[in-house]
């Protein structure tokens, strides 16, 4: 998981993506559509490596995995002098 942090005057804005459920078409080659079940994206290897690309999980690489970006803010902008 990356967490990104933006710098802009007054708050940080903070960044978080996971990758969830597989979407790779395991029945592409048949014309038909169905999914392997795999719920959420393991990383195979240390961070870095190409092994971290690939699911440890359904040995997807990390694509085929829902993408989601989750954005907070950190501080506060507001300060009395």
């Amino acid at each position: 998981m990356k967490k990104r942090v933006v710098r802009i005057e007054g708050p940080q804005i903070v960044r978080t993506t996971r990758y969830a459920e597989c979407q790779k078409n395991q029945a592409v080659n048949i014309g038909g559509h169905a999914v392997d079940g795999c719920r959420e994206f393991m990383a195979g290897g240390q961070e870095g490596t190409d092994a971290s690309l690939s699911c440890a999980a359904c040995g997807c690489h990390r694509n085929f995995h829902r993408r989601v970006v989750e954005t907070g803010v950190v501080g506060d902008s507001s300060s009395v002098n």
